[in-house]
C-alpha cells in the first residue's frame, strides 16, 4: 500500500505500533492501576496485594522485552537487577537496551517495603516472580500468602 494524502494534506500510509510500544503502554497502564487502585478501595491490605500483583506483571513486561532483546531471561545470580543494568556475571546480555528495562531505572519494593524475589530458571516457568506478602517470609496464608506470579491471571 502506498502512502496516500487526504484532502488536508495529511499523509497516511502503513505506519502502525511497535511490539516495545505496546509494552510501554501496558507498564504505563499497570502503573497506573498499582497507583489508583489502593486509594479507591476500602480495604487496604488488598490494595497492597493487587498493587504487588500488579507490580509482579509489570516486571514480567520488562522480563519479556529483556528476553527479546537477547534471547534468554536472566538469570538467579543476575536477579532483576539486570533490568536496570548490564550484568556483569554469567551470560552477559550483548543487546541490553540503554536505559534498562523498567520505568525510571530502578527496582521497585513490593507494597510492604520488600524485595521481589526472583528465580530463573524457576519450578513453575521460565522464571518464578514472588512478594512474600506482609510477613516478609516464604509461605504464609490467608494475608500473610505469598503472591506468585505463575497464580497470576
Amino acid at each position: 500500500m502506498k502512502s496516500q494524502r487526504n484532502n488536508q494534506g495529511v499523509v497516511f500510509g502503513d505506519q502502525g505500533f511497535t511490539l516495545i510500544e505496546l509494552m510501554v503502554v501496558m507498564v504505563i497502564l499497570g502503573i497506573l492501576a498499582g497507583l489508583i487502585v489502593p486509594r479507591i478501595m476500602d480495604r487496604p491490605e488488598e490494595a497492597r496485594r493487587t498493587k504487588a500483583a500488579v507490580q509482579i506483571q509489570s516486571i514480567e513486561q520488562a522480563l519479556k522485552l529483556y528476553k527479546l532483546d537477547n534471547g534468554k531471561y536472566p538469570t538467579t545470580e543476575q536477579g532483576l537487577r539486570a533490568l536496570v543494568e548490564p550484568p556483569t556475571t554469567g551470560s552477559l546480555a550483548k543487546k541490553w537496551r540503554t536505559g534498562g528495562y523498567l520505568e525510571k531505572s530502578t527496582l521497585p519494593k513490593d507494597p510492604w517495603d520488600n524485595d521481589f524475589i526472583y528465580i530463573s530458571p524457576g519450578l513453575h516457568g521460565d522464571y518464578d516472580l514472588i512478594s512474600y506478602g506482609p510477613d516478609g517470609q516464604a509461605g504464609g496464608e490467608d494475608k500473610d500468602a505469598d503472591i506468585n506470579s505463575w497464580e497470576l491471571q
